[in-house]
Order: structure tokens, then C-alpha cells, then sequence
């Protein structure tokens, strides 16, 4: 994206080093180089041979920025700057031209060189101090709807640099700063005019936030869980976590990357987001729904119409629980090892006084089981007074139609008694026993025979 009519930028201080030793002499032209990450840089040197001593005599030189073993090691040689380094002598100047420079480059670069005299050599030193910068877009809001951003380098520059501004990889103007609106979407870079080096990192707001959770496996009540919110986004973005709790707006939680439960709860389910935040904008992740498995707490047995029954009544007992995933009921009476009834709703539809007593619910899932406490069910005094009342009438009737089916026992046994000590009874008695009606006739006729008797007499 460079513009094709590039150039060495190469920003020095001018001060000679020259390093002197019996003659043996390293004159560097600068002490330090600052450049653009990308650019090509070259270093330079003048040697000086005592007398006596002549090119020819020069067994080798290099430059170096690393020893081994206390020994240089040739930067020709070194896999870091493979084909991207020339090194050349015309006469005794000697020259170092490294090419697409990187940040890693920085370092103190010094010139050595060798005699054909065993042992015989010397090292300029201190070296040549390289500093390799990259440009940066700095952001700064101008006032509420717009942004300004300014092309920056660590180097000490020329006065008035230029610079060349894209968006999203288009030429768009040259100045020394750009206004952009505030929320762009749009990615904003810069280049410094006459460079050969790089074009800066490109700023841009944050794109749509991703949501990673680990463990991603399914999450137990207890387990420690970490989110993780991210965006690309430059300059980095920050970041904010909510939870969604039914109103308008979401529960601010954390402002960090990650949201983090050490021991997560039951009452840590629900959905969560994030937003990624810099200087050109902002975005909300995608709602990611957090489901917390837990075994049942304790239920609770609520009974419907009351905990007082009447004979003959229809009870229900209802049977509730919080639990992930939904609990599973079987009820109980106490004192009995057989289940009276499954399901969370148990109906007794005709009461009596045998279903009194104690009862209880389990409520049960993958995770676990737990029991209610003890729900005592019993007949009401009105019942009991009522029940009582029945039993006594029925009693009662029993009692009277036992006497009866006694008294008609004992009345027939003495007929048959009777019948059997008067044998010679005449036919007439018999008959007046079984018809006393006619026995009153008799009397009736033998009392009007006397009146006339008397007057007969008289």
C-alpha cells in the first residue's frame, strides 16, 4: 500500500565515534538510528590501519550484534536477518544495509575485523544503537461526534512530516491528522510520505464480541466456570458483562475480560452478554444462556381444601420442588416402605380414618434426591363427632333388632311349650286363644242374658 516512489528513512544524530587503538581506528558516522518498521537502514563505518599494515592484510570483517562463546558471530550467518542483510567495504568504509526492518532488529550493531597475524583484531566498541519503531494512529475525541486520529512514530521526525490516510485500504487524503465521525465502522491507517516502510496498524471500533465458556461441558452446581469475552478491535477494547434479569435494563457484572464463578449456583443460570468498547465504538455480544444443573432441594407438600378431614372427603397433596433437571415425585406414609402414589399430585378420593396420619413426598433427579418433611393428615372433630354419631345409631339398631329377633324367638318357643302341656284342650279354647276377638263376643252376650235371668226370678 506504500506509495511506489519510496525511499532509505533513516533518522540519526550525527556525531562521530571514533575508536582508536595503537592505530587501529572504527569511525562510525552515527551513534544512533531510529527507522520505520519495514524501511531499509544502512549503517556505516570508517576503518584505520596502523602503518605497516595494508588492505590485503585484512584476513576478514563483519558486523555483528551477538557473541558466542566470547567470540562475534558474523550477522551474515545469523537465520534472524537470512536475506535481508548486505554487507560491503569499498576501501575502508564499510557499510551495513539490513532490509525490511524489524521491531526484533533493535539492537547495538558493532564492526570487527581480523589481520592475517594470529590474534590480531579489532572491534569497534560502543556500536552503532538501531531503534526500529512501527507507526501508530493515536485517537483522540475531538468533541461528541467526532474523532480525531494523528500518525505517530517513536522516532524524532522532521519537522512537518507528511503523511498518506486510508480507509479501509483506500487512499482517501494526506495531512498531518484526520477527522472521523465517532461510531465508524471503518478501518483508518496512515504512512509516512518518503518512508520505504510500512503502513501503520489500522484502527477500526470493535467487531461483534464472541463468548467462549469453559468448562464447556455441562455445568454442575459447585463447578468453576470462567466466560471469556472477545473482539477484534484496535486500539484493544474493554470490556463489560451483564446479565439479563427481565427488565429493560440488563444487571451490570463485571468489567473484565472474563467473568469468572469460582463455585457457580443455581441462581447463576440465566443469559448473560458482553460489550466491546474503544474509542471508535462499541457492541454487545449475542445473549449465551448459562443452565446450572442442581439436585432437588428440599420440597414442600401443600394439601387442598385442609390438614383436617372429613370422613368421605377427596384430599390432595401437592408436591414441589426447585431442581435442574425437573425432579421426579413418589410419595410415602410414614412407617411404610412401599410408595402410596408417583407423580407430584397424590388425590385420596374417598377419606377415612385408616388414611390418617403421616405423609411425605421424595423428589428425585440425576443430580440427586431429597425428602419433604412430614405432613400429618387427620380426620376433624366434626368428623369424629359425626362418625361417632353414626356408629352409635347403628348400634343402636342393632342392638334393637337383636332384642326383637330375641323376643320373637322366646314368645315362639313358649306357643310350642304351651302346645305341648295341653293336649286335651277342646277346639273351642284353642280357637278362643288364637281368636281372643270372640272371646269379648261371649262376654258381651252373657251379660245381656242376666238382666233377663233377674226378671225371670223376680
Amino acid at each position: 500500500m506504500s506509495p511506489s516512489a519510496g525511499g532509505l528513512v533513516v533518522f540519526l544524530l550525527s556525531v562521530q565515534v571514533i575508536q582508536s587503538q595503537n592505530g587501529w581506528r572504527v569511525n562510525y558516522q552515527q551513534t544512533d538510528v531510529c527507522t520505520v518498521k519495514g524501511s531499509t537502514v544502512n549503517i556505516i563505518c570508517d576503518i584505520t590501519y596502523p602503518p605497516g599494515i595494508y588492505y590485503y592484510d585484512i584476513k576478514d570483517r563483519f558486523w555483528f550484534t551477538k557473541e558466542k562463546d566470547g567470540e562475534p558471530v558474523d550477522l551474515r550467518t545469523d537465520s534472524e536477518y537470512s536475506g535481508r542483510v548486505t554487507d560491503r567495504c569499498y576501501s575502508k568504509t564499510c557499510y551495513l544495509i539490513i532490509r525490511d526492518v524489524r521491531e526484533s532488529d533493535s539492537a547495538e550493531y558493532k564492526f570487527t575485523f581480523m589481520t592475517n597475524k594470529p590474534g590480531e583484531k579489532y572491534t569497534g566498541s560502543p556500536g552503532v544503537t538501531l531503534s526500529v519503531t512501527g507507526l501508530q494512529v493515536q485517537v483522540r475525541r475531538s468533541d461528541s461526534t467526532w474523532l480525531e486520529l494523528t500518525c505517530h512514530s517513536s522516532c524524532v521526525l522532521p519537522d512537518h512530516p507528511e503523511y498518506v490516510w486510508y480507509k479501509n485500504e483506500e487512499n482517501i487524503e494526506t495531512g498531518s491528522s484526520l477527522l472521523v465521525s465517532s461510531g465508524s465502522t471503518d478501518r483508518y491507517s496512515c504512512y509516512l510520505i518518503g518512508s520505504s516502510g510500512e503502513d501503520s496498524p489500522a484502527v477500526y471500533g470493535p467487531q461483534r464480541p464472541s463468548v467462549s465458556v469453559s468448562p464447556s461441558a455441562e455445568m454442575l452446581e459447585g463447578d468453576s466456570v470462567t466466560l471469556t469475552c472477545s473482539a477484534d478491535a484496535n486500539p484493544a477494547a474493554s470490556y463489560t458483562w451483564y446479565k439479563e434479569d427481565g427488565t429493560s435494563d440488563p444487571r451490570l457484572l463485571s468489567e473484565e475480560p472474563q467473568l469468572v464463578f469460582s463455585s457457580i449456583q443455581s441462581s447463576d443460570s440465566g443469559n448473560y452478554s458482553c460489550t466491546a468498547e474503544n474509542q471508535l465504538g462499541r457492541k454487545t455480544s449475542d445473549f449465551i444462556s448459562i443452565d446450572v444443573k442442581y439436585g432437588p432441594q428440599r420440597p414442600s407438600v401443600s394439601v387442598s381444601p385442609s390438614a383436617e378431614m372429613l370422613e368421605g372427603d377427596s384430599v390432595t397433596l401437592t408436591c414441589s420442588t426447585d431442581a435442574n433437571p425437573a425432579a421426579n415425585y413418589t410419595w410415602y406414609k410414614e412407617h411404610e416402605d412401599s410408595p402410596r402414589a408417583s407423580g407430584q399430585i397424590f388425590t385420596i378420593t374417598d377419606f377415612t380414618a385408616e388414611h390418617s396420619g403421616n405423609y411425605y413426598c421424595e423428589a428425585q433427579n440425576e443430580m440427586g434426591r431429597s425428602n419433604s418433611t412430614l405432613l400429618l393428615i387427620t380426620e376433624s372433630a366434626v368428623g369424629r363427632t359425626t362418625r361417632i354419631i353414626h356408629i352409635t345409631r347403628w348400634t343402636l339398631v342393632s342392638v334393637m333388632l337383636i332384642l326383637l329377633l330375641v323376643f320373637c324367638l322366646w314368645t315362639r318357643k313358649k306357643k310350642a311349650v304351651s302346645s305341648t302341656t295341653e293336649p286335651h284342650e277342646s277346639r273351642e279354647a284353642v280357637e278362643m286363644d288364637l281368636h281372643p276377638e270372640y272371646e269379648d263376643l261371649s262376654d258381651m252376650a252373657a251379660q245381656r242374658e242376666d238382666p233377663e235371668e233377674q226378671e225371670d226370678q223376680v
